[in-house]
């Protein structure tokens, strides 16, 4: 019988992200597939109050928590020696979490802890005669592999958006505190520096991505560029419809070949076969043609539009479900008058 363990580390308000709740609907399924065990959830972070208000009721058998000022932020030391007391606590022999960045870096570490095995990447768990594997990418999302292990306790770093949200009323509950044996603390956190959210292009929640191809740097119709303009429309749309930005790898490509560029992008933006593979509900390509490598980034994109003057693409072969054979610059500035 499997029990399992659903790690979850709160932000600055002691909030649960939606990547979290996702982890809470794959360890019920897993639980309600399995015909057979229970789950757990745990809770790190300095303030956990809303947290445990958002996963009273998800029908876990216990909340464990683990909070105070040293667990606020991302840390090695304190999320590995947090994790690892709460599976000890909890003795789980499945942990589900999901991949956020500060998990990425600390679950490993806790595996080893723990004398368990670690699988990242994780889209999917499902179950056959009671016996538990996971699906996975490999190879920039071009191989799809079906792993099993016995080894027990197994973690699992679980994609965001390959489950739906989990939602509920809150309900009256009482957490178990975990207490963590004293930790030797050499990291001192002084401060954050992050953009503000106006200027932040990349958003993985947000419900719309915007891909943006090298076409809106070349010379358009009148035989010159319009950096400025592409900017003004680029940006102007991230910001009045929250949505992230994405980029073709040419477009990114483009500051090491001494041609004009668009100084917001960074590789960071990448998608696609050497990018990242985002997981948005919508997206909209444009300017760019949507051959293999960038169609790859997009095989989670639930609905796929595309703005291109060829109207022979790769987005018209099949690749989107509404190809738009128009100017990308006019199209984008009338969105935005209506925006």
């Amino acid at each position: 019988m499997e029990t399992i363990l659903v790690l979850i580390h709160t932000d600055a308000h002691g909030t649960a992200s939606t990547a979290a709740l996702e982890s809470i609907s794959a360890a019920k399924e897993l639980v309600k597939n399995l015909g057979q065990g229970s789950f757990q959830v745990g809770l790190i972070g300095e303030n956990i109050s809303h947290a445990v208000e958002q996963v009273s009721s998800c029908g876990a058998e216990k909340i464990f928590t683990v909070t105070g000022p040293d667990f606020g932020a991302s840390r090695y030391i304190t999320d590995c020696a947090a994790i690892t007391a709460m599976v000890k606590e909890s003795k789980p022999s499945l942990v589900m979490a999901p991949a956020s960045s500060r998990w990425n870096r600390a679950l490993p570490g806790a595996a080893f802890r723990c004398q368990g095995k670690v699988d990242t990447h994780v889209t999917g768990i499902a179950c056959k005669e009671g016996s538990v594997s996971v699906s996975r990418w490999y190879y920039r999302q071009r191989m799809e592999a079906v792993l099993e292990r016995t080894q027990r306790p197994w973690f699992l770093l679980i994609e965001a958006g390959c489950y739906q949200s989990w939602t509920g009323t809150p309900a009256s509950v009482v957490p178990e505190t975990v207490a963590v044996s004293a930790l030797n603390i050499r990291t001192q956190i002084i401060g954050v520096q992050s953009p503000r959210q106006d200027q932040q292009t990349i958003r993985p929640e947000a419900a719309v991505l915007l891909v943006a191809g090298a076409g809106w740097t070349k010379k358009q119709a009148d035989g010159v560029s319009h950096l400025k303009e592409a900017e003004s429309i680029i940006l102007g749309f991230i910001g009045q419809a929250g949505a992230s930005l994405g980029s073709s790898k040419s477009l990114v490509d483009l500051s090491g070949e001494g041609q004009a560029v668009l100084p917001f992008l960074t590789h960071l933006n990448q998608i696609g076969q050497t990018g990242s593979t985002p997981r948005h509900q919508k997206g909209l390509a444009t300017c760019c043609h949507g051959e293999e490598p960038h169609s790859v980034g997009w095989r989670f994109i639930s609905e796929r539009r595309a703005v291109n003057l060829d109207a022979n693409c790769g987005w018209a072969r099949g690749k989107a479900d509404v190809l738009y054979v128009a100017d990308a610059f006019k199209v984008m500035a009338k969105v935005n008058e209506l925006l």
